[in-house]
């Protein structure tokens, strides 16, 4: 119960809030390395490290067929006051989303990108949830990972 409560506190803290220092908190509820299943595009796995001067720096991989199909280097940096996500597909060069309050999780929106406009991650326990969209939500696509321990 004390778990599932220090999880659910996690999840209701906005990125944006200020700590006693007053400082942007960063979401070290997303550190760790998370797979989702095997399916027909392959398997995606994401490793997040905790957050270190105010910088949290991650990578996808997705293989297929034992063959590495698609990576994307990703950083969430705080820059003034908000957080800002990074990530770089295929090791491009990077676009900024920006951190905005409200919902579960954390939610970064760059409603001037073609696609995604709108990133959104949530977890649940040892579950995280990963979706991107246009900036209203539609077109959605959606990832579901479990923890790797």
């Amino acid at each position: 119960m004390i778990r599932m409560t220090l999880v659910m506190a996690a999840l209701a803290m906005p990125l944006t809030a200020t700590g006693s220092g007053g400082a942007v908190v960063l979401p070290d509820w997303l550190a760790g390395r998370w797979c989702g299943v095997d399916g027909p595009r392959g398997q995606t796995c994401e490793t997040w490290q905790q957050a270190a001067g105010g910088t949290m720096l991650g990578t996808s991989q997705t293989v297929k067929g034992g063959t590495t199909v698609a990576f994307e280097f990703l950083r969430i940096a705080i820059e003034g006051d908000t957080a800002v996500y990074l990530p770089q597909p295929g090791g491009k060069p990077p676009v900024a989303f920006r951190a905005v309050p409200g919902g579960e999780g954390v939610t970064f929106v760059n409603a001037a990108h073609d696609y995604p406009q709108r990133i959104h991650y949530r977890v649940a326990g040892d579950v995280l949830t990963a979706e991107i969209s246009l900036a209203d939500g539609s077109k959605a696509m959606r990832w579901t990972f479990n923890r790797v321990r």
